[in-house]
C-alpha cells in the first residue's frame, strides 16, 4: 500500500520521500516514480527507532524545505493469538511497529505543520481497529489505538491547518503476511468464520486512491476520521 501511494501521490506532483526498513525496496519504488518522470528519494527507516523517525523528517525538510503530507502506513501482523498466548517481546514490538511510530512521527512533523499552519497526516490502521476479530489480540489492541489517536490528533489540531484522517483497509494484496510465522490455532479458528465472509481482497491501488483524496484540498472538510475501504466485509 505504501509503495502504491507513493506512486499515485509523485504522479499528481508530489515530491515524494519513500521511507522503508527495507532499502532495496524503498529503490525499486523511487527508480519506478522517477521513470515515469517524478521525483523521489530513498529514506531508510526503522520505524520502531526513534532516531530513525528523526533522521527522516529532519531528510525530508533539508532536502525540500518543508513537508507538506504524513502517511503512516508501517505494519505488521501477529500471529492471531488470543490474550492468554500474547508474548510481552511481540506485544512490544507490534506496538512499537503499528502504533508507537505513528505517534512519533506525527510529534516530529508537527512543528513544521504548525509554523505554516497547514499539513495533512492520513494513518493507515484496519478494519481490525474497528472490530475485535480481524486478527490477534495484538495487532487489533495495536489499530484501536491508531484509530483514537488519530481522532484525537484530528480534533487537536483543527483549527491550526492541519487534518488527520485515517483509512481502515479490510483484506488488501500485500506482502503484510510475510511479517507472519507462527499461526495460533486457537486464535485462526475463531476468526476463521468472519474471514469467509470477505467478499474479496482489495488492491494496494485502491487505497491510494482513497490517500490521494484525503491528502487533497477536496477533502478539506474531513477531519479526525476513520475511512472503511474493504468492499463491504464490516458491513454484514
Amino acid at each position: 500500500m505504501g509503495k502504491a501511494i507513493a506512486i499515485v501521490y509523485a504522479k499528481e506532483g508530489a515530491k515524494v520521500v519513500v521511507s522503508d526498513i527495507n532499502a532495496d525496496a524503498a529503490k525499486e519504488t523511487v527508480d519506478q516514480i522517477k521513470a515515469g518522470g517524478g521525483e523521489a528519494i530513498v529514506v531508510k527507516t526503522n520505524v520502531a527507532a526513534e532516531e530513525d523517525i528523526q533522521n527522516l523528517i529532519d531528510t525530508t525538510v533539508k532536502t525540500y524545505g518543508t513537508v507538506d503530507i504524513l502517511v503512516n502506513n508501517a505494519g505488521i501482523m501477529d500471529n492471531f493469538e488470543p490474550a492468554g498466548d500474547i508474548k510481552d517481546e511481540q506485544w512490544e514490538r507490534i506496538f512499537a511497529v503499528n502504533t508507537t511510530s505513528v505517534m512519533r512521527a506525527t510529534r516530529k512533523v508537527l512543528p513544521v505543520f504548525l509554523e505554516k499552519k497547514a499539513g495533512v497526516i492520513i494513518n493507515v490502521a484496519s478494519a481490525g481497529g474497528l472490530f475485535g476479530a480481524r486478527a490477534g489480540a495484538s495487532y487489533t489492541a495495536t489499530k484501536h489505538a491508531v484509530v483514537g489517536f488519530t481522532k484525537n490528533t484530528g480534533f487537536m489540531y483543527a483549527k491550526e491547518g492541519i487534518r488527520c484522517n485515517a483509512i481502515a483497509p479490510g483484506g488488501v494484496e500485500t506482502n503484510i503476511g510475510s511479517t507472519m510465522t507462527h499461526i495460533n490455532e486457537f486464535g485462526m479458528g475463531r476468526i476463521q468464520a468472519g474471514l469467509a465472509l470477505n467478499p474479496r481482497n482489495g488492491k494496494p491501488e485502491e487505497i491510494a486512491a482513497l490517500a490521494l483524496f484525503l491528502a487533497s484540498d477536496e477533502a478539506s472538510f474531513v477531519n479526525g476520521a476513520v475511512v472503511t475501504a474493504d468492499g463491504g466485509w464490516t458491513a454484514y
